[in-house]
């Protein structure tokens, strides 16, 4: 009686086992190929690797930058997806958080012309000049609220806003100062204080990022509210009330700012340290 060695119907049974294994998992790997970008009709990629090999074919597993993992999938798939979401992102520069903070900047030079009118001393164009301080100070609450509610978040954003906070800030303190009705120590203290921070940040950038703190809100609340007060041709009492005013602004101008080189000063210690224990333990 002629058969078939049972080694070698074993070996075609497992053939017939393997192939349907392999017919069943195709769609599912299809499926899940589908699902991250793939062709859906595309080849599970089962072969010698087995499920290894599905499961590289579905989409590969690898580090991410912010040390999770990132499904590379085709491999120009969500790299383009990633570009494509990018180039989304910063497509729409005339938003309206921009155009908020494009006003900004043009109420600088707008507003150092009213204050210097007529000689820097005419109640009139010092009260048009305050109108303008005032709505770059109120259009700086709005729009980076604005950009990070509705995604508006933009590389021009990014550089702009922190300038024309700075400008209409420095602007109306150089004015006050020139006019002399501001000591010039109380403008150094005050522009060397936001060079100093933007100079800590940019320190420390490599190791993380320093939060904007409730000192720092208030700090600049109450600049605001003292500068404009100066601005403002004030007699009698409203003139001592922004002395005092201008003075608290001036105390929490120096504590914020030594708070702020007290966390970068932590911050870059502890980015060194897990960046030495990151190393050690990849040489380990």
């Amino acid at each position: 009686m002629t058969g078939v060695p049972a080694s070698a119907a074993g070996g075609a049974s497992g053939a017939r086992r393997a192939a349907a294994g392999a017919a069943a998992a195709t769609p599912a790997v299809s499926a899940v190929r589908s699902a991250e970008g793939g062709a859906p009709g595309a080849s599970a990629g089962v072969g010698d690797g087995g499920t290894a090999g599905a499961v590289s074919g579905a989409g590969e597993a690898v580090p991410g930058e912010d040390g999770g993992l990132d499904a590379q999938g085709d491999g120009k798939t969500p790299r383009g997806g990633k570009i494509a979401a990018a180039a989304v992102n910063q497509a729409s520069v005339w938003n309206i958080a921009n155009l908020l903070t494009m006003l900004r900047l043009v109420l600088v030079p707008a507003f150092v012309a009213l204050m210097l009118a007529d000689g820097g001393y005419d109640p009139a164009w010092r009260s048009l000049a305050w109108a303008a301080f005032a709505i770059a100070m109120i259009t700086d609450l709005f729009d980076g609220h604005l950009a990070r509610t509705y995604n508006l978040v933009t590389d021009f954003g990014k550089i702009a806003d922190p300038i024309a906070d700075k400008a209409i800030m420095g602007a109306a303190l150089v004015c006050l100062s020139a006019l002399g009705d501001l000591p010039w120590w109380v403008t150094g203290v005050i522009l060397g204080r936001e060079l100093g921070v933007t100079l800590l940040r940019f320190w420390v950038i490599r190791y993380g990022v320093i939060p904007a703190s409730r000192g720092g809100k208030l700090k600049t609340l109450t600049q605001g509210v003292a500068v404009g007060m100066y601005v403002l041709a004030l007699t009698g009492w409203l003139a001592t009330l922004r002395w005092w005013v201008m003075a608290a602004a001036v105390v929490l101008t120096v504590v914020t700012g030594l708070d702020y080189v007290k966390q970068a000063i932590v911050l870059r210690r502890q980015g060194i340290a897990e960046r030495k224990a990151a190393l050690e333990e990849k040489e380990a």
